[in-house]
C-alpha cells in the first residue's frame, strides 16, 4: 500500500507501507488508511523522529568501526535518516507555517 502526505505548507510525501509503518511505529502511533497529525503534536513528532535518525546514525557507526564478527552489517539502503528524510521535512515545514499534515483523504 502506499501512502500520500498532504499539507498546504509543502510539497506531497509518498511512502511505501513498509517505511511508513517503520516511522509511525517510531512516533508511537498506529498506521490508519486516514489521519492527521494537528499542529499541537507536530513539535514533539519532529523532535522524535529526529531523535530515532540520530540513533539510528550512532549505531551504524558502532557497527561499522566495532570488530564484531557476529553483527550484521545494516544495508545502506535501510538508512532511516534517508528514508525519512522528505516526511521529516514535510513536518518540519508544516509546523513552521502552521498547518496540518494529512493522510489518505
Amino acid at each position: 500500500m502506499i501512502y500520500q502526505f498532504r499539507s498546504k505548507a509543502g510539497a506531497d510525501v509518498i511512502m511505501l507501507a513498509d517505511l511508513s509503518k517503520r516511522i509511525f511505529d517510531i512516533l508511537g502511533r498506529p498506521l490508519e488508511p486516514r489521519g492527521i497529525f494537528t499542529i499541537e503534536q507536530l513539535p514533539g513528532l519532529i523532535s522524535t523522529l529526529e531523535t530515532a535518525i540520530l540513533k539510528d546514525l550512532e549505531e551504524r557507526s558502532q557497527i561499522k568501526t566495532g570488530n564484531q564478527e557476529n553483527s550484521e552489517i545494516p544495508k545502506l539502503a535501510d538508512r532511516l535518516g534517508q528514508r525519512a528524510y522528505p516526511f521529516l521535512e514535510l513536518l518540519k515545514q508544516s509546523n513552521a507555517k502552521g498547518e496540518p499534515v494529512m493522510w489518505g483523504v
